[in-house]
């Protein structure tokens, strides 16, 4: 039985429309189907009547998808729509996704008269062959000059860059990272590029059409992508964030601290009072409950004690600060020990993570692998 009241402070609201699908992409969305975002819009608005949230939003972000593939009038109604849940705290960090050559005027008007205060830029790259692998549909013109104007208007601007593309070199690399920082933005998330079961350039690779880089130039970039970042005054803070001091993403903090968050939208992932629901991923099913009035929840999981535990132990190591032991046995009622048990010391006889008091956090080396540590925590 999913919560009707929630205590959630942070929402998520997935957008679910693209114009065009990259090779790489495996979120739930379609692409050229513009004439369902009034169909959307109004599914929208009847999932969220299904809720009472009973506190002031601390954060609101805007996912996809590409929420500004929505015109003005569908943006406008949108930031009307979810302005009806609950009110905003003071300070409410709000962050809209967004495509390069989607920034008309008018949009960042919008974005603006709504109280957006932080865009979250799909840039990829700054190179044109790169972007054409990953066919991405700007040009690099359009991101630098998206972005000069976004910092003019005094929004946060964060840029989603991609590394491990096939042959790409150290250099563009590099000369990626430095646009980014010469630009002036105040947040970087950097991602190997990863071929999903089920996308275009998994079929390309299974036909030897795709060859996937060396693991070890792989690792070698994301180091840059490190000493590059933080040289030049940016926190390292999650495995793949990086930001001015004051910048990281406060809603992504929710998730990595295991507190309580609403979604609505097709895929959208909730969690509250120890239970997690996720709305079906296909577009179509969800518009077609919502239309019934049906639930769009596809799967809803109970969270153990011990799991929940487990899992905030896991979302806590990838940030950059770590856990505090004390802090998170009172938050959770386990001990990391008990949790990680000889994982936990082998990890740290073997320098992937260090013990500092009551500190536990990975170290250079374990960034390198940590995604490989993982599973056995869970």
């Amino acid at each position: 039985m999913l919560p009707t009241k929630v205590s959630a402070r942070s929402l998520y609201v997935h957008v679910p429309f693209c114009k065009h699908r990259c090779g790489y992409c495996d979120f739930p969305l379609v692409a050229g189907r513009d004439h369902l975002i009034d169909d959307y819009l109004r599914a929208v608005e009847r999932e969220s009547h299904r809720f009472n949230v009973a506190s002031p939003l601390q954060t609101i972000f805007f996912g996809g998808g590409t929420p500004t593939q929505l015109s003005t009038t569908q943006l406008d109604r949108l930031f009307r729509i979810i302005a009806e849940i609950a009110p905003r705290e003071s300070g409410c960090e709000v962050t809209m996704e967004a495509n390069p050559n989607d920034l008309l005027p008018e949009k960042l008007d919008c974005l603006l008269s709504h109280g957006v205060t932080r865009v979250s830029l799909g840039v990829q790259s700054f190179q044109c062959d790169k972007l054409v692998r990953l066919e991405r549909t700007h040009e690099p013109a359009q991101a630098i000059d998206g972005i000069q104007r976004m910092l003019a208007s005094g929004f946060n601007v964060s840029v989603d860059l991609i590394f491990g593309v096939s042959g790409e070199s150290k250099a563009s690399w590099i000369a990626d990272l430095r646009t980014a920082v010469d630009l002036g933005v105040q947040h970087v998330s950097t991602y190997h590029l990863t071929i999903e079961k089920g996308t275009a350039f998994w079929t390309r690779r299974l036909h030897g059409q795709i060859l996937d880089i060396d693991e070890t130039l792989g690792a070698e970039m994301y180091e840059m992508a490190i000493d590059t970042l933080t040289e030049e005054g940016f926190e390292h803070y999650e495995v793949s964030n990086f930001c001015r001091p004051g910048h990281a993403c406060q809603h992504n903090e929710v998730y990595w601290t295991g507190r309580p968050y609403l979604g609505l939208g097709p895929g959208a992932a909730s969690f509250c009072a120890g239970v997690r629901w996720k709305n079906h991923s296909s577009v179509a099913m969800y518009l077609r409950r919502l239309q019934a009035d049906e639930s769009p929840v596809d799967s809803v999981e109970k969270l153990e004690p011990e799991m929940a535990a487990r899992e905030r132990l896991v979302f806590g190591l990838r940030r950059l600060a770590g856990i505090d032991a004390g802090e998170f046995k009172i938050a959770t009622g386990f001990s990391v020990e008990r949790l990680g048990g000889e994982k936990l010391e082998r990890w740290i006889a073997d320098g992937l993570l260090v013990r500092d008091g009551q500190t536990l956090r990975l170290t250079r080396s374990g960034l390198m692998i940590s995604d490989s540590l993982w599973p056995d925590l869970l």
